[in-house]
């Protein structure tokens, strides 16, 4: 997973996603990934599409020109952090610098209805959605992502900031 990171002058917006096995090779190997490779991800069943712009966090990336737009801010103060285990799938950090989180199972479902149904909250029973034992998941980790190794993010970045038409054209490209 990774995690998208924007910092407000008092505001930390961190929004989660998955990418694949690979994520820690080397970038000489990246050229052995072959299709059928990067469609296996580790966490959860995406879309063909989706799984391989997961791969190459191109997703993220956009999601980096999304948080531009949705929350006014600028690219600057917008990171992406990698999140393995796809459990974090929203965070906010207030001005207090305490984080806010919603956590679960890495399955967009839960994140659907919660946004579905803002601001209540609909019951699910555990027959239908289990509960998340953090002390049976153990650890959360995080990691910067490495640039060499996921160009796309750095090209959502030069797209945003060069304004215009280039977002929809790194998306069309995409």
């Amino acid at each position: 997973s990774s995690i998208l990171v924007v910092t407000f002058p008092y505001l930390l917006i961190l929004a989660v996603l998955c990418f694949l096995f690979c994520r820690d090779w080397p970038v000489e190997k990246l050229k052995e990934v072959k299709v059928a490779d990067a469609l296996k991800h580790p966490n959860w069943s995406m879309g063909k599409k989706i799984t391989v712009d997961s791969a190459t966090l191109f997703n993220k990336g956009l999601e980096v020109i999304e948080a531009h737009y949705l929350f006014g801010a600028e690219y600057d103060d917008i990171e992406i952090v990698i999140h393995p285990q796809s459990i974090i799938h929203s965070m906010i950090e207030t001005q207090d610098s305490s984080v806010l989180a919603q956590l679960g199972w890495p399955d967009m479902r839960l994140p659907i209805l919660y946004t579905l149904s803002w601001p209540d909250r609909i019951y699910c029973s555990e027959i239908t959605w289990p509960r998340l034992d953090l002390c049976k998941l153990g650890s959360l980790t995080f990691r910067a992502p490495d640039n060499e190794k996921y160009p796309s993010v750095n090209l959502a970045y030069a797209a945003g900031r060069a304004g215009g038409t280039m977002t929809g054209v790194l998306s069309a490209a995409n």
